[in-house]
């Protein structure tokens, strides 16, 4: 199942700290390498730092591993919402339109 994982952290003196001395890069490039996501955006999240991340897995039990890294190393507000890509889509309303369960 495709995730997107929407993080924010935010701006405190810590947080402000990591980026002036470069460690944010470090904490960042230590989740994104556990994770392992299709893609990631950063940008601004209701005026505090974060970004997108599209993750693909197999089983809940994932979420957890995914997650913690957030809230242990940045403190972060995270949320999780289940998203298709085109293909995804594409064959979601193909089995739609045979007449296909939705469960």
């Amino acid at each position: 199942m495709r995730i997107m994982l929407k993080f924010s952290f935010p701006t405190t003196d810590e947080s402000n700290r990591w980026v002036r001395d470069g460690s944010i890069a470090q904490k960042m490039q230590s989740i994104l390498e556990g994770i392992q996501p299709e893609a990631a955006y950063f940008g601004t999240m209701n005026g505090t730092r974060g970004g997108y991340l599209f993750i693909d897995m197999d089983d809940a039990s994932e979420i957890p591993a995914k997650v913690e890294p957030f809230f242990q190393d940045l403190g972060a507000t995270v949320e999780l919402v289940p998203v298709m890509n085109a293909e995804d889509l594409r064959a979601g309303l193909q089995t739609l339109a045979a007449g296909g369960s939705s469960s």
